[in-house]
């Protein structure tokens, strides 16, 4: 147990210090920053259940107005913004990423790209894209087509996920708590 808590806490502050890289902004008001490649590690590394607790720790210390997301962000107000979809569909995104991450029979490193791609790409977008298009009063087609200005950035944090993951796997294996 306290080890499951010592992870969920350290996962946390993982994506918290990934929101220090300098955010890039867009026409739409979402933010292209790091934290979706924290998302992506807690459930490679931690599963879908450990990886889910870590995201939502993280967004409560956000809601109780910490400054962890990018740029300094902090508060209830952010989940009044265009990205309040992204992150909405952060803990789910870790949820599925664990749960492909547990079920795979893949090699560590192939099973954490693709589950990085489905869960933290492909869930992701589907919440943030609905989010944008709800906040910002527009169809989700174009919300989409805003959305897509993401997909070369997360792709390149999908691949680093998997090669962070089949490291991790063969320095500590038993730190791999989505494969125990």
């Amino acid at each position: 147990m306290e080890r499951n808590l010592t992870h969920i806490a350290l996962f946390a502050a993982l994506i918290a210090v990934l929101g220090l890289v300098p955010k890039i902004d867009l026409a739409a008001g979402v933010p292209i920053t790091a934290q979706s490649l924290g998302i992506m590690l807690c459930g490679t590394v931690l599963g879908a259940r450990r990886g889910a607790l870590a995201v939502l720790l993280f967004l409560a210390l956000v809601a109780a107005g910490l400054p962890l997301l990018s740029g300094g962000r902090g508060g209830l107000g952010v989940f009044a913004g265009p990205s309040v979809g992204y992150l909405v569909g952060f803990p789910v995104a870790a949820f599925v990423t664990g749960w492909l991450m547990e079920r795979t029979t893949l090699s560590t490193g192939l099973a954490a790209g693709a589950a990085s791609v489905i869960g933290g790409i492909g869930v992701l977008y589907v919440f943030g894209i609905g989010g944008m298009a709800l906040m910002l009063g527009v169809t989700p087609t174009e919300a989409a087509f805003l959305g897509m200005a993401f997909l070369p950035g997360d792709i390149v944090k999908a691949v680093l996920a998997g090669m962070v993951t089949q490291s991790l796997a063969r320095m500590r294996p038993a730190s791999l708590l989505s494969r125990a």
